[in-house]
């Protein structure tokens, strides 16, 4: 299991990065009159994706879920993809990429990347990546609590920027 914590704490090492990213890019929409919406679910969000990275590490040692590597593999190659996609994603919004709604006034939907496919790729990433990263190591149970808290969770964060973006945007 060494190796598989280590792809534990990649995963938290590159939600810090996010995060980093994230900052600069609200202090960005910040400055020009961006304004944020649903402050009430981040907590919860954040809570979520934390407690995810410590379940993960925690069911398999907990509960003796071996490694299957027919299993495993195919889950770790799909939690690498929702890494890039996230990435694709944080790359083609540039600035206007973050872990919360910051909506600058007057602004237009990006089209590019993989918004050129679909209305909300990152949230397609967020929920491969819950769900795979635990199956990496069997922890089937944190995969399916975790991919129904998610959903619960996504079906707020997607109303929540739909209607920002709505507001904000001019269609």
């Amino acid at each position: 299991m060494p190796w598989y914590t280590l792809v534990v704490l990649a995963v938290g090492a590159e939600r810090v990065a996010e995060l980093l990213v994230a900052r600069r890019n609200a202090a960005w929409t910040l400055a020009r009159a961006g304004v944020e919406h649903g402050r009430g679910h981040y907590p919860v969000m954040v809570a979520l994706h934390s407690g995810l990275l410590v379940c993960c590490l925690l069911e398999p040692a907990l509960a003796g879920r071996p490694f299957l590597p027919a299993l495993g593999w195919t889950a770790l190659a799909l939690a690498a993809s929702a890494q890039a996609l996230r990435w694709w994603c944080i790359t083609s919004l540039g600035p206007y990429w973050n872990t919360r709604v910051i909506v600058v006034p007057g602004g237009r939907l990006v089209g590019t990347g993989p918004y050129r496919f679909l209305r909300h790729p990152n949230y397609l990433a967020v929920v491969v990546e819950i769900a795979a990263l635990p199956l990496v190591h069997g922890a089937w149970l944190t995969a399916t609590v975790f991919t129904l808290a998610n959903a619960a969770l996504l079906a707020v964060r997607i109303r929540c920027e739909n209607a920002a973006l709505a507001q904000a945007v001019p269609a």
